[in-house]
Formats: structure tokens, sequence, C-alpha cells
């Protein structure tokens, strides 16, 4: 006999964090039947709401169960419910999405194929086999085709296919794991490929235009194909001519190539990989993996050394889209899987476009005609003290938010110049765009200008102020002053600690350690070796790096020897007679030194610098490791390189000064002085670097006693290092400091939007 409505327990319950596109809502239907509830579940622009109707035991039994049993890609970050009086409903429902109110739900990142999608796939009994757009509510793209809130197919770009009977009845069948998969699709009513020529004529479609495109890439060409978020350029990467090619067409001359490969196995025959590094490779974000290659594989075919010329990692994934998996299953080696684009320009996402902009790079092209909403990079992750170090955040990770302590009104934070992403904040989350890259060409400038726009038009919030980075020329500043929105510039090297402050959720007074290679001070010169003594909303610089001139301005960030020269200068206060036998000097002519030095004695077109990158830099010039870069952080990377092997807890000299102004000045006249001992002594490399790594290690715990604050939190270019990540953070813990440090945010300026919006909230607080 049923329960009389009086006798029932009426619960409303809302829900918010990454519940939507992962099949939520027909979790919680078929868990409310289960327990014979009666109701509704829908999305909303916030989240999910519930209102159920059952005894009270049942009610609770289900308020329990929904954290318990979720699907595995969600996660609840709010969960609130009310109990009422009951109302009377007939059954439990799936109701339509409701599109009013501020939009803050979190959309999920495309995610990697699951194991169901991909074992149909593979199964010729099946109609999706071998059909490269497969997907369920666990599974698929998800950012890259969302259009607006709420996730509902309408208000994707999958609107334009019609379910077709069979699609159709999955998509409605609460017992299907794809009911209400929004991207949901079979052969017979959703995307397809074709494969073109150079010039866009249609060579093959559907399965055949597979098959010819693995041909192509076999034989030696260059495919470009059009997967999730955009482009990528495939070469086969056992093959020294295709990838040389492919550098050049790509004007991409030393900077490693990111690799695909066919299986897990495939990976561990040609790298180390640890525990984590395996669960990263296969996880749902499926980012590329930075992995050390083993020295000896046996009779395995390397790939070949211009993939990664001069390194002794390897930036590997596995095949994350059903396209990929089918591409790579009919290969069966690792291919280059680098972003469709020139040098320092967004990956493409429109096959049209792509012909423009690849026309000189690509053979062929393998595209579909599902569009790209917004265009991803693959994420890039190193594992760092047994965790995940995201180097690059894109497909996989964003726009899933920080969320922070503070609410406050939305601030738009547009970055800063390299490495750009944009962040905007919805009530207690802060959403970060994919990886934009650098502010260099006018394709990255409309990149930026899109995200901009669509994180606000995705969440219909409307920014109250914007901030950003304090340096006049960046064109993230220009256009935060041509928006007309009250403006709050935050420092660069503050916005690295507090990034790193909110996403270990930390509030009150740290020192932060900012290590990069650039940001504009206050002082008007370039910080980069900075201790910060640091709240949420404001900071005190309490020593910083002995600072050196950079002689050619930008042009010394891609010449170390120019910095080399610099800091020798100042060691010999103006002669460099006595380094004359050392390699920068030895690389200039008598002209080009002459022309240094002037600069230098004229302090003209030579800016003063606390660079802790440049110093790396210098190094790694009086090392002869790299005199002239062929990309950024080429030189800090070999440093790091070298060190495979390295023990010693050696460290050189150093000083620690009294700055005059307050604070203290980290002398590095005896550090460098004692390197330019070893190399004269041909001391072996790997053993350099490792003290000049331990030495910046000592410095930094050095000041840290002298500051007196036990939370030390590291941020900046400089902490992608491993080694003195690793080294630092076992050094402040044994010396009884807390260190914080990057997880999911990268500690480069990818990171920089972050620390602005949260810096901003406080401020207005």
């Amino acid at each position: 006999m049923p329960l009389k409505v009086r006798e029932q327990q009426h619960v409303s319950v809302f829900l918010s964090g990454a519940v939507q596109g992962i099949g939520f809502r027909p979790f919680v239907f078929r868990l409310a039947q289960e327990l014979g509830l009666t109701g509704f579940v829908r999305n909303s622009t916030n989240g999910v709401i519930i209102e159920a109707e059952g005894s009270p035991q049942k009610v609770a039994a289900f308020l329990k169960r929904i954290p318990e049993e979720k699907p595995p890609l969600s996660f609840i970050q709010n969960y609130q419910y009310t109990l009422l009086d009951p109302i009377g409903f007939s059954n439990f429902v799936i109701r339509e999405s409701d599109e009013g109110s501020l939009k803050s739900a979190v959309v999920l990142p495309d995610i990697a194929i699951c194991p169901q999608c991909l074992a149909e796939i593979f199964d010729p009994q099946n109609r999706r086999y071998l059909y490269p757009f497969t997907n369920c509510t666990q599974c698929g793209p998800r950012f890259s085709i969302v259009e607006a809130l709420p996730y509902d197919r309408v208000n994707t770009s999958m609107k334009k296919f019609r379910m077709c009977p069979d699609c159709a009845e999955e998509y409605n069948n609460p017992d299907d794991r794809r009911f209400h998969a929004q991207p949901n699709a079979c052969p017979k009513c959703g995307p397809h490929l074709e494969l073109w020529d150079a010039k866009g004529k249609v060579i093959a479609t559907r399965r055949e235009a597979v098959s010819q495109a693995v041909d192509n890439i076999k034989k030696g060409k260059i495919a470009a194909v059009k997967g999730i978020g955009g482009f990528h350029l495939f070469a086969d990467a056992h093959n020294e001519k295709s990838v040389q090619l492919l550098r050049k067409r790509k004007h991409r001359e030393e900077k490693p190539f990111a690799l695909m490969f066919p299986t897990l196995k495939s990976i561990e025959a040609q790298c180390r990989v640890s525990p984590q590094e395996r669960a990263l490779l296969l996880s749902g974000e499926s980012p590329i993996v930075l992995l050390i290659k083993k020295r000896k594989i046996g009779r395995l075919k390397a790939v070949a050394n211009s993939v990664a010329p001069g390194n002794p990692s390897l930036g590997a994934m596995l095949p994350y889209s059903p396209l990929h998996h089918i591409l790579m299953k009919e290969l069966g080696r690792a291919v280059v899987a680098t972003s469709a684009n020139l040098a320092e320009e967004p990956i493409c996402a429109d096959e049209k476009e792509a012909l423009q902009r690849l026309g000189g790079i690509a053979d062929v092209f393998l595209v579909h005609d599902r569009p790209i909403v917004r265009s991803i990079d693959d994420s890039v992750v190193r594992v760092v003290m047994n965790r995940p170090l995201v180097i690059r955040r894109a497909r996989g990770y964003a726009p899933l938010p920080v969320t922070v302590r503070t609410e406050g009104p939305s601030v738009l934070a547009v970055g800063g110049h390299l490495k750009n992403t944009v962040a905007l904040n919805v009530k207690g989350n802060v959403f970060i765009c994919q990886h934009i890259g650098d502010l260099q060409t006018e394709q990255s400038l409309q990149a930026f200008r899109r995200a901009a726009m669509n994180l606000q038009g995705l969440y219909a919030t409307s920014p109250a102020y914007i901030a950003c980075d304090m340096h006049p020329d960046y064109l993230s500043t220009k256009f935060a002053k041509d928006s007309k929105l009250p403006l709050i510039k935050v420092q660069h090297h503050h916005a690295h600690i507090v990034s790193c402050m909110a996403e270990n959720r930390l509030d009150g007074t740290v020192l932060g350690i900012s290590w990069d290679g650039t940001g504009y001070g206050p002082d008007g010169t370039v910080w980069g070796g900075e201790f910060l003594k640091s709240t949420l909303t404001d900071y005190e610089r309490v020593a910083h790096l002995k600072s050196f001139m950079l002689p050619g301005g930008d042009k010394a960030a891609m010449e170390p020897r120019r910095v080399a020269a610099a800091i020798l200068y100042e060691l010999a206060e103006g002669d460099w007679k006595e380094f004359k036998d050392l390699a920068p000097i030895k690389s200039f002519t008598s002209k080009e030194r002459k022309v240094i030095k002037d600069m230098m004695c004229k302090k003209v077109n030579a800016p003063v610098t606390t660079s802790m990158g440049r110093l790396f830099d210098a190094v790694a010039s009086l090392m002869d490791i790299k005199q002239v870069l062929r990309f950024e952080g080429q030189a800090a990377m070999g440093l790091e390189y070298i060190l495979e092997g390295a023990r010693t807890d050696s460290a050189y000299d150093y000083a620690v000064d009294r700055n005059p102004d307050g604070g203290y000045i980290l002398n590095w006249t005896t550090t460098v002085q004692g390197i330019i001992k070893d190399v004269r002594k041909k001391m072996a490399a790997p053993k350099i670097s490792a003290k000049f790594h331990n030495t910046l290690v000592e410095m930094a715990l050095d000041i840290a006693k002298r500051v007196g604050e036990k939370r030390i939190v590291l941020s900046g270019g400089c902490f992608q290092n491993k080694y003195l990540t690793e080294r630092m953070v076992r050094r402040l813990n044994e010396e009884g400091f807390k260190p914080y440090w990057h997880q999911l945010v990268p500690p480069n300026d990818g990171g920089i939007s972050l620390g602005q919006a949260v810096c901003a909230i406080n401020r207005i607080k």
C-alpha cells in the first residue's frame, strides 16, 4: 500500500561542480527509480537541481548515496538540500533544463574515450565499428563543442546532426549509458571524415579516408588531422627525413615535438614510466607527459633523433579520441603529433582556415564536419614530487575552475604576454580558459580576444572589473585599458604567488619565491628573482637577486651569451681580458664585443634585471651549453637536462647583502666565480649544473630563515624544473618550513590570470 502524501518527505537539492555532461542526471534518475522516489532532476545554468519525495528512510538513503556513488568523472563543489512539505509527484523524470539566472555551472573538459566505447569501435559486430565520433556520458568532447549553458545538445555544435532512431532510443533510455549523452551519434546520423589534398580536393571519405591518411604518413608525408580541439600535424616519428621536413616547414628548428604512441606498452619500450606517469597517460585528461628516454631499447627502432634533439626526455601521449585510436591502430608506430600551426600561432580548428594556414606544411588533410567551437591544445604535464605538475593547461583540464574562499564582483583577468590564459570569476569559482600562447601574432591576439569573450558568453557574466599585468606594453594590458572597465593592475610576480596560494587555498601571509625570466617591476627594472612577503592583496619585496644588465634588451633573452657577457663585465669592472678564454666571449666578434660593451658603458638599450631565468641563461652560456636560443627557455632546459645522473650535495659560495632600501640582496658574484673556476678545470658538466642548482636552493633557505615566515610558496617558470623544485621542497621540509607549489595550475605565466583574478577580488572586498 503506497504511503500517503503527508507520510512522505520532500527534499530540494542543489549541486554545483562538474555535474553536467557526464551522466549525472541519468545517475540521479536511476538512483531515484531504485529507491522508489518521485520528483524530477534537471540541469540549471548553475548546476543540477533535484526535487524528490519518498519515505524519510529512502530520502536519507538518497542524500547519502548521491556523493558516494556519483559518476566517476564528476565532482561536487556545493551540496545543499532543504526538507519541505510534500506536494505529491506521480513519478520521477528528467526535466528540460532551466536557462534562467546567473550561469556558473562547471563545463567539463574534453574527456578521453572510455573503455566501453573503445571496445565498441573495434568490435566488427557493433554498429559503431570504426566510427571515429563514438562517445557516451562518460567520455567525448565537452568544452570544445559547447556554445552556451546549460550543457544540452541544442547548445552544442552537435545540434546540426539529428539523431537517427537508434541513437534517439539510446539517448532517451534511462538504462543506456548514452542516456542524455549530448554528442551521441553513429555512422548513420553523425559527423563523418574526408581526406583532402593540399588544395582542398576530396580524395576519400569515411573509412577509406583513414586508410589513405595512414598510407601517406607511412610514406613519409605530413598529414593535418582534425581532432577534438583542433588540428595536429602527424608525421612518422621513426622517419628522420619526415621529421626534419616537418621542422623545416613548420619553422621549428629545435623545440621538441610531442609524440603519440599506439599503446602504453610502446611508450614503456622507449621511456621510463613511473606508476604516477602511467596513471596520467591512462587518465581521462590524457595529457602529454614528459618522460625520460631509456638509454637502451634493445632491437626496437628508436624514434628519430630530430624529434627532441639533445633532450633526454620525450613528450608522450596515448590516443585519446576514437579517431586517434583508429589511426594509431592502423599505423602501429609512434607519430609526431604536434599542434597544427606555425611557430607562436594558435592551433588551427577550422578546415578552411587550415588549408590557408597549413597549405605549405601538410601534404594531406584528414577533416570532419563537426564544428569546433573553441580550439584547445593538448595539455602538458610532468611528475614532480610524485604529483602531477601541469606545464600547459588545456584539453582535459580547462575550463575546470579553482574554487576560492572570497566571493566578490566578477573580474575578468587577462593574464600576461607569454603563455597567456584568461580567467573569470563567477561567485566562488575562477574559471581559467585553455592555453592561448604568446601574444606575438595577430592570430594569437584574435584567439585571446575570443577566449575573453567566450568565457563571458558561456557564463552570461559581464565583468565589473578587469585585472591585468603592470607592464604598459603588454597587448593584454592594452586590451584591459581599452575595455573602459575599472582597472586593477597586479604586479607580475605577486600574481604568480597569489596563483599558487589560491590553488593551495591559502590566506594570511606567506613568503613567496617567484623566479622566472621577466616581469615588470614597479621600480622600472625587470624583475625575476624575487622574494615577496605576500598576502592575497599585497606584498613586500623582502629580497631579490643581485641585478645585472641585459645588453640588447629583449635580444638578450634569446642570446645567453649576452647575459653572460654582462655578468662578466660586472665581475671584471668593464674589462673582459681575463675572460677571453670563456665560451661566451669567444662567440662574439671583436666588433660585437665593442657594441655590447658600449651599450653597458653608456647604459643604452641595456635594462637592469634581477631575473633568475637570465642567470640560468648566463650559467648555460659559461658552460657552453647554449649561446643562442632557438626557443624560449632552451638554455635553462639544457642545464636541467645535463643533471641526469649527477650525485652531489656540494654548492658554490654566495653572499647576502643588505639592501639600502630594506631587505636583502642575493649576491651571485662568488657563485659565478666558482663556476668559472670549475669550467676552466674542465669539471664534468653535470656536477657544475648540480652545484649551481644546489646553490640556488641554499640561497632560498637562507632568505627564508632571515624572513621567518614558515609557509613558503614556490611559483614562476623556473619551478617547472623538476630537480630545482624537488630539492627545494625537500630542503625546506628538512629545515622546518611548509612548502607549497603548483599542481593543476602552471607555475609559468599560464597561471598569471588566476593570480590576477584572486588578487583583484580580495582587493575589492
